[in-house]
């Protein structure tokens, strides 16, 4: 109570409360309304705000980009140059009828389904090719952040050509044989 008065869930509460349903019920009542455990209506101002340098720079937009030339001109230096060398590398590695396509935000190649996304983001390239190719070389990636599907690659180094072509390449002949 503020001043004398109810506030607004306090009036819904002994309103639900009053006509006899429980508090499960009223639960799920508060939920659907946006009510948060006692602290009002979830408000946006409250929300943790990401800081523009906290997306990877194809998401900054309001809109996704619809072609992997449109999300690579969203992509400032360094990475810029770091994806751009990565696209080639994964390009020559992959068939000819391999085509590129954006999923997820993110630029891609497929051939029948998606093989590997890469991306950049604000330290770092990822490539995402899938944790089974990671799990397979998970010893000649220990130098690397690695997560379950992807490894990422440090702006303040060369890219290691040989091993994403091998993990491309592992990739291939994975999906081929599903």
């Amino acid at each position: 109570m503020k001043d004398g008065k109810q506030t607004h869930q306090e009036v819904s509460s002994s309103f639900y409360l009053g006509a006899g349903i429980g508090q499960a019920a009223w639960s799920k009542v508060r939920r659907k309304q946006g009510w948060t455990r006692g602290v009002g209506r979830c408000s946006i101002d409250r929300m943790k705000k990401t800081k523009p340098g906290d997306l990877s720079p194809a998401r900054r937009g309001s809109s996704a980009p619809k072609t992997v030339d449109a999300y690579l001109e969203g992509v400032a230096e360094p990475a810029h140059s770091m994806i751009v060398e990565m696209r080639a590398l994964i390009r020559t590695t992959l068939p000819e009828e391999a085509q590129e396509t954006i999923s997820y935000r993110m630029p891609a190649f497929k051939l029948k389904r998606v093989l590997v996304w890469f991306a950049a983001f604000k330290s770092h390239c990822s490539l995402f090719p899938s944790a089974a190719v990671i799990e397979q070389f998970k010893d000649e990636l220990k130098g690397f952040t690695v997560s379950k599907g992807t490894v990422q690659f440090p702006m303040d180094k060369p890219l290691p050509a040989a091993l994403i072509r091998k993990l491309v390449k592992a990739r291939l002949e994975q999906s081929e044989g599903k």
